[in-house]
């Protein structure tokens, strides 16, 4: 592995960081063009709740709004659409620095780690999001018409697929414990009540008072820290054995 200077070094990360603006600002400029079908995704749930069970009509409450939740549509959409592009720029000015056993430790993680993002987004947007509509918007009072603010819902829609998918990461995060040493298969099958407990307050205070709601996002986590374990005692525990093995036999 070839030795940088320190300017050699801050040079590369300004070439990376060049590179990880490039490729957000093309990605917004996608999004930004192609913005009125990403909203109808995010607003049919919502359409097909007005249809339906609930009276109402979407609206936009100044002359601001719709460029406003746009733009910061766009923003969003291109951050999330854009990651495995700038992850890969990042990968690629980490990667040097680190072992060849470190990089194939990494990069399963950045692969799984899209993919349980991506999982967490339309889990959200198909099940958890429809249902958290149909419990707030059939809470209380009865016979009265909804005005739904565009920007605001739009914004609320997607940070809070964007947070399902970063709680989605509950492997990832159970796997990287378990390579630093920090738990075991046998600490998190001793914590399990805990866990759920406490996955179950989560959940509770992320959707609407309603139990069906609340099981809709509570059993998946609980599906996750159990693959999670299942990870530790299949991938974490053999490969930290093999090493005590290594550096045994030196």
């Amino acid at each position: 592995m070839k030795e940088m200077s320190f300017i050699e070094h801050l040079e590369e990360l300004r070439s990376t960081l060049i590179r990880i603006l490039t490729i957000l600002l093309i990605s917004f400029a996608i999004c930004y063009f192609i913005g009125e079908s990403i909203s109808e995704i995010l607003l049919a749930p919502l359409r097909l709740l007005l249809d339906g069970k609930i009276q109402g009509k979407i609206v936009y409450l100044s002359v601001l709004d719709k460029v406003l939740s746009h733009l910061q549509l766009a923003f969003w959409t291109a951050l999330i659409l854009s990651s495995p592009l700038w992850f890969y720029e990042l990968w690629k000015f980490i990667a040097p620095a680190l072992y060849e056993h470190e990089k194939r430790m990494v990069r399963p993680f950045v692969l799984v780690g899209f993919f349980l993002f991506v999982l967490g987004v339309v889990l959200g947007h198909f099940v958890v999001l429809p249902l958290f509509l149909e419990t707030l918007m059939g809470f209380g009072v009865v016979d009265v018409e909804a005005a739904i603010g565009l920007k605001a819902y739009l914004i609320l829609t997607v940070k809070m697929l964007v947070l399902l998918g970063l709680l989605f990461q509950l492997p990832n995060g159970v796997l990287i414990l378990g390579f630093m040493g920090l738990v075991t298969k046998y600490s998190l099958r001793r914590l399990r009540r805990t866990i759920y407990f406490s996955l179950a307050v989560m959940s509770a205070l992320l959707t609407p008072a309603d139990v069906l709601t609340m099981f809709g996002l509570w059993l998946p986590m609980i599906v996750l820290y159990e693959v999670g374990i299942l990870g530790v005692a299949l991938i974490v525990h053999p490969y930290l054995e093999r090493q005590n093995r290594d550096e045994g036999s030196r």
